[in-house]
């Protein structure tokens, strides 16, 4: 069976996370995808948080599976000449490089165009045009600035980041859909284009709701949140939902740390969970039975949850509320995740062998197409494939063999 994007070949130059998340995508569903590294040292990720010495730190492995490797010096003119074979073959470009490096190595837009009018130049940037576009950007500092920090955490404590990676893979994925359409145009207008996307804007995107909030408080106070308190601007507000139904996380037996779980409360689902926290009485009580005179005291409603919920384990809480169909999701810790048996069937979570670190864990693709079945391949060691694609480019192994010798591959 065929790949969704078999056929198209993408030059990734990307490093670290934002890049390769995406390239990543792109070789699951089936691109060719030839990481550009630098000679002897390769992406920088390759020697970052290492666990095994000498080896390929799983930071890198599990973002650039099913990719192949070749080192190439940009600096030398021979390197730039293999560097012009590949722009000319390939259909995608992804770089992540600070703002105008890739200009540096002589390589603006507009020259690459000209050496493939069908190129898509795929760019992920810190921020777009304007003020802040030469400023350095990493995955918290795109929290930071796009909205992420100032809503997360608690009222009375400070801007929190979360564990997700929304700035970076955020970002790449973003790109994927950027590059797929520019893909599809394609084959209409027969020309390429340039793709950009700003790590700011990607989680500006993925907090689209608390400016739907920000613009609401014009009108009064947001009923859904637990805050006393409400100023000019959107505040933290826990583990509230802050949408139209009322959640919050409430602690579970035994007590550790990730012993907790999540319970939204619908209109239908209150009685039958005023049942089963032994409330039935207030089922039908005026001053509980509607979601309308439930939201002034969200914080009463989820103590009296906890006081039920803190006498079973949270896979206890999970079974019990989904039989009465009350939405719940346990808070998994990321040992869990990684040891969860379903997970593993479903392919979310895989083992990969690896020639230097032997086998590993690493996340599966979450994209689930039904004629492009994923199989996840290792990373690629540094310059594994240097003879193979230069091969394919129409180099000869003594052409080859220069090029090692002069430090171009």
């Amino acid at each position: 069976m065929g790949k969704a994007l078999e056929g198209v070949r993408v030059l990734d130059m990307t490093h670290v996370q934002s890049g390769p998340s995406s390239t990543q995508l792109l070789a699951w569903l089936g691109a060719d995808v030839i990481k550009l590294e630098t000679p002897g040292r390769g992406d920088i990720t390759r020697g970052q948080l290492r666990d095994l010495p000498g080896v390929d730190s799983l930071y890198f492995t599990m973002l650039n599976a099913n990719k192949r490797s070749i080192t190439l010096n940009m600096k030398s003119e021979e390197g730039k000449g293999v560097f012009e074979k590949l722009v000319s073959g390939v259909d995608v470009l992804v770089e992540n490089f600070g703002p105008g490096v890739v200009d540096r190595f002589g390589y603006p837009w507009e020259k690459l165009a000209a050496l493939n009018p069908r190129l898509i130049y795929a760019s992920i940037k810190g921020f777009g045009p304007g003020r802040y576009a030469d400023f350095k950007a990493y995955e918290v500092i795109a929290q930071a600035m796009g909205g992420a920090m100032s809503t997360t955490g608690f009222e009375d404590g400070p801007p929190t980041a979360t564990g997700a990676q929304i700035g970076d893979s955020g970002t790449g994925i973003h790109l994927v859909a950027a590059i797929l359409a520019a893909l599809y145009q394609r084959t209409s207008t027969g020309r390429g284009q340039r793709v950009q996307v700003a790590m700011q804007d990607a989680v500006l995107n993925l907090c689209r709701v608390k400016l739907r909030d920000q613009q609401r408080l014009a009108h009064g106070p947001l009923g859904e949140y637990p805050n006393d308190q409400f100023g000019d601007e959107v505040p933290r507000s826990g583990n509230a939902s802050g949408g139209g139904q009322p959640g919050w996380a409430v602690k579970c037996a035994p007590g550790g740390p990730n012993d907790y779980i999540y319970v939204i409360v619908q209109p239908p689902g209150w009685a039958p969970l005023a049942r089963l926290i032994g409330k039935a009485e207030l089922a039908d009580d005026p001053a509980w039975a509607t979601p309308e005179v439930r939201l002034s005291k969200l914080d009463k409603m989820f103590a009296l949850v906890e006081e039920w919920t803190e006498k079973h384990t949270k896979w206890e809480v999970l079974e019990k509320l989904n039989a009465g169909n009350i939405p719940c999701g346990p808070i998994l810790s990321t040992k869990e995740l990684i040891e969860d048996e379903t997970l593993a069937e479903l392919g979310s979570v895989v083992e990969v062998p690896h020639p230097e670190r032997g086998t590993f864990k690493t996340v599966g693709c979450p994209l689930k197409l039904s004629d492009s079945p994923v199989e996840i391949e290792r990373s690629p060691l540094l310059g594994e494939h240097n003879d193979e694609v230069l091969a394919e480019l129409g180099y000869s192994e003594a052409e080859l063999d220069k090029f090692r010798a002069a430090g171009v591959i």
